[in-house]
């Protein structure tokens, strides 16, 4: 399966993903100038890695292409923390997933703190995966 699709440049919006400089990112500024005497209008796209938070930018006429990731939102529910940082999940068919690490961010530090304090408690875990990467992005306590 790829990983990637392309998109015509003068189609994106604020809010739609696309590969630049081979991260996947979120467009949050996207403007375009007017078609000049010698050529097609530009688009000028800020993104940011979703996965990082990094800012990335990229130029381009708006009648070319450009590769936007698939991005797959999943949601399971946390077994436990190993050791060395790595989830164990459960996913929707009962299988379980160890093949994710926590990461030090601000999700991960709350994720640890509800784990550790109310382990009776059901943890869902949300992740997105895009570019054969998978992260926690959020979690819901039940």
């Amino acid at each position: 399966m790829s990983l990637t699709y392309p998109i015509q440049v003068g189609s994106l919006k604020k809010g739609s993903h696309v590969i630049i400089d081979g991260f996947p990112c979120k467009i949050i500024d996207y403007t375009t100038s007017k078609p000049g005497k010698h050529g097609s209008a530009k688009a000028h796209i800020v993104g940011v890695d979703i996965f990082t938070g990094k800012k990335h930018e990229t130029f381009g006429p708006t009648g070319s292409n450009i590769l936007a990731p698939f991005i797959v939102k999943k949601e399971y529910q946390l077994l436990d923390i190993n050791d060395d940082g790595y989830l164990s999940l459960m996913t929707d068919d009962g299988d379980e997933k160890c093949d994710i690490k926590l990461k030090e961010d601000e999700i991960g530090l709350k994720l640890k703190k509800v784990y550790e304090n109310d382990k009776d408690s059901s943890i869902m875990v949300q992740t997105i995966c895009a570019m054969d990467v998978e992260q926690v992005v959020d979690i819901k306590v039940n």
